[in-house]
């Protein structure tokens, strides 16, 4: 069974702590342990340097009996210093001190005075008297003229030297359990608090909840766009890609938002703290709506911000597709009707024996259709720019528009799709605001002019119609995205779409005054951008 993240921190926490802590609380009592045993050492061997130069002492050496003078010196000594015994012999080795009495005048013990007696040096040294095993401090006695007459040994008993240690060492034994107990509280606390910042989760949950978030973001059909305090991306899903015109992402994470969406205003909602809703923005030619929310931290503070953001293109395409499906119904029902009461016409005509009469109106009405589109496929030689110009024909007939295409029209490039799907978009709009214009003006007959041709290095369409009319300066305010003089939603697109694919293809749109009396639009394109070679 795997152990929860709370307690395999602990345990973790918990055993490095107390190694960490049992190495160096035995690296430093042994290290302690050394120093205090050094210590009693040289106590040893500086109480036996005092002793030795103690007048009284080196004289009695001449007496006739030196142990009853050098006795209670010794022992004077030894009760004051701590020390298990301060024995002083002759170069002899005969004992003139000793703590038990009895022992006076015998041989000293242990086989370690040579250095003193006969070297003359001072030194420390571990060996077993008649006591037990000791520490001992051993120096040479020296007369008044410098000679070695003895030596004075002042020992300490290792095992009251192991006591002393042992009680030393006992407070740093007991700190290092309460420093362990402390961490392992600590380690119980962290671990705690760490289960508490992940939710209550473990590993495996938050890796299965990562998986799972970026699987959704993923697969939402809106861009998000998630940006930190400072304003620098820290995540794009592949809706946002998609619509920004990004592959990889890779180059954009951690850097500045305006650098990738000059107009994002998000730098907006990181600096006030407030949500924008359903918020219009152009992202390159896409419309879009955003949403922009801001992330706040547990203390309140903005913390960063994402942005969703839905493309308004499809929707408005399908609402335009849908729209043009609807009008196309009315067409049918409406040519439809009216082919219904031409024939009833025609059997009328049949019945009262005018076939003449009955064969000139068929012709008649075969002969302007095959005209309108005999036109078409000599002057354009794309030919969904041609069914979409016989569209606004027949839409013209039922709006009762008089729709006119000049005769020196000519349009024999050959475009690439982008080109087609551009030019039927401006040709499109221009003629639908031109058929809402001159339907408008109800004091005249309603006409629409279209003319298009591709000499030159740019294809040049122009629309005018005999609607009211606008003045040039207004160009300005009727291209604003939004704009419009129509009631209703989904208004004021067109001229800011067409504008905008002006520029996008090194072109202008200009407003002019129409020979029919109202406006004249016209487009121009740089045509090596719209085709499939020159």
């Amino acid at each position: 069974m795997m152990l929860s993240i709370r307690t395999q921190l602990l345990v973790l926490v918990g055993a490095l702590l107390a190694v960490i802590l049992g190495m160096q609380g035995v690296y430093l009592n042994l290290s302690k342990a050394d120093l205090l045993s050094e210590q009693i050492g040289m106590r040893a061997l500086s109480v036996a340097k005092t002793v030795a130069v103690i007048p009284e002492l080196v004289n009695a050496f001449d007496d006739p009996d030196p142990a009853a003078i050098i006795q209670p010196i010794a022992e004077r000594v030894r009760k004051e210093t701590g020390a298990a015994y301060v024995v002083v012999g002759n170069r002899e080795e005969i004992r003139y001190s000793h703590p038990v009495p009895e022992r006076i005048g015998g041989r000293m013990v242990g086989d370690d005075n040579d250095p003193a007696l006969i070297e003359g040096r001072s030194y420390v040294s571990l060996a077993t008297g008649t006591l037990g095993e000791a520490m001992r401090g051993k120096t040479p006695v020296r007369n008044a003229s410098g000679e070695i007459i003895g030596v004075v040994s002042v020992g300490f008993m290792l095992e009251k030297v192991s006591q002393d240690v042992g009680r030393y060492l006992y407070l740093g034994w007991l700190m290092i359990a309460g420093s362990v107990f402390m961490g392992l509280t600590g380690a119980v606390w962290l671990s705690a608090h760490f289960k508490r910042l992940i939710l209550g989760l473990e590993p495996r949950e938050i890796a299965r909840l990562v998986n799972e978030k970026e699987a959704i973001l993923q697969s939402i059909h809106e861009g998000i766009v998630a940006v930190n305090k400072e304003g620098h991306i820290t995540l794009l899903n592949q809706s946002a890609k998609r619509t920004l015109g990004i592959r990889d992402d890779r180059e954009y994470l951690g850097a500045p938002i305006d650098q990738l969406v000059p107009n994002s205003r998000l730098q907006e909602v990181l600096t006030q703290g407030e949500k924008q809703y359903d918020r219009e923005l152009w992202v390159g030619d896409v419309p879009v709506v955003v949403n922009r929310i801001p992330i706040f931290n547990p203390q309140g503070g903005v913390d960063g911000a994402v942005s969703t953001f839905r493309s308004q293109k499809e929707i408005r395409e399908l609402y335009t597709a849908l729209k043009k499906v609807s009008a196309d119904a009315d067409l049918l029902r409406e040519q439809a009707h009216e082919f219904s009461n031409r024939l009833y016409t025609i059997s009328g005509l049949l019945q009262l024996n005018q076939i003449d009469e009955a064969l000139a109106m068929i012709h008649q009405e075969g002969r302007a259709e095959q005209d309108e589109v005999r036109f078409v496929l000599q002057h354009l030689k794309n030919p969904v720019l041609g069914a979409m110009l016989l569209a606004k024909m027949n839409t013209a007939r039922q709006k009762c528009v008089q729709f006119e295409l000049d005769n020196n029209s000519s349009l024999e490039i050959d475009l690439n799709q982008q080109g087609q799907d551009v030019l039927m978009k401006v040709m499109s709009n221009l003629i639908d605001n031109a058929f809402d214009a001159a339907i408008e003006r109800e004091s005249v007959a309603a006409r629409v002019r279209v003319f298009f041709t591709d000499l030159g290095d740019q294809v040049l369409i122009e629309v005018e119609d005999s609607g009211l009319g606008l003045q040039p300066d207004e160009l300005a305010v009727i291209t604003q995205q939004g704009y419009s003089t129509k009631e209703g939603n989904h208004q004021g697109i067109g001229l800011a779409l067409i504008e905008r694919y002006a520029t996008m293809y090194s072109g202008n749109l200009y407003l002019e005054e129409g020979e029919l009396g109202g406006a004249c639009f016209v487009v121009t394109l740089e045509k090596s951008l719209i085709c499939n070679s020159l």
